[in-house]
């Protein structure tokens, strides 16, 4: 029976920051294949490339060598437009700052990923069921009694269901979080992951987390550690 194709694969990932001596080389030949539908953790320690592998997953940011593939097709080398159409429609996003608009209240910052996609005149053809979207998106995570809230008038846990919320808008395959609860207490945390969970399970989500906090991992389908820039060899941790 032929294995199926990875639905994103990291192939030989090496990126650095910095130039001659002040040079800091962050991942050094990093490889991971994820599947669709799957839930998994990456694990390690601040500084072993967590946060850089998730951003040149979700073509953010250029590796220096190597390539990521969607369903076997590299996409880290296309143009301009392509990789933001990607990031607009197929990866979403959730930050642990959460980086909602201050302006804008709930709903709004959910539906600012479908106001950059569309013009002004197809916004005012389609404005009331994106924003019909938008208001049973904030429903699903908990948030529908507080959409016309700015974020000043929400707390650590609901900003994050709003930026969870918002990375769903454009129904994306690949849920790319990191740390997504760096920033909440240990009970709020847990309800995060617990929707997270909920949308893998019965949606069918592909999510790709990073943290450094074993205690969030237990209910992902696996663990990858992350030591020097590379997976570590041996270190696929089925949860249980």
């Amino acid at each position: 029976m032929l294995e199926s194709v990875p639905l994103l694969s990291a192939v030989n990932l090496h990126k650095s920051y910095g130039k001659n001596a002040a040079r800091v080389e962050v991942l050094r030949g990093l490889n991971l294949d994820v599947h669709e539908g799957e839930f998994v953790s990456v694990l390690g320690a601040s500084g072993s490339g967590k946060s850089t592998m998730l951003h040149l997953l979700g073509t953010l940011d250029r590796p220096d060598k190597g390539s990521i593939l969607l369903e076997g097709n590299r996409i880290d080398n296309g143009p301009a437009e392509e990789r933001d159409r990607l990031r607009n429609h197929t990866f979403g996003f959730i930050f642990q700052f959460y980086h909602l608009l201050p302006e804008l209240n709930a709903l709004e910052n959910v539906l600012m990923p479908q106001m950059i996609a569309h013009s002004f005149w197809s916004w005012l053809v389609h404005g009331r069921s994106l924003k019909k979207r938008g208001r049973e998106l904030l429903e699903r995570v908990g948030l529908g009694h507080r959409w016309r809230h700015r974020p000043r008038e929400l707390s650590g846990g609901e900003m994050q269901r709003a930026a969870i919320a918002r990375a769903l808008i454009n129904k994306p395959r690949v849920l790319l979080a990191d740390e997504p609860t760096g920033n909440l207490d240990a009970a709020t945390g847990a309800h995060i992951i617990s929707l997270l969970r909920d949308l893998n399970q019965n949606d069918g989500l592909t999510i790709i987390m990073v943290t450094h906090n074993l205690d969030l991992v237990a209910d992902t389908d696996r663990v990858v550690r992350l030591v020097e820039g590379r997976v570590e060899l041996g270190d696929l941790i089925k949860s249980g």
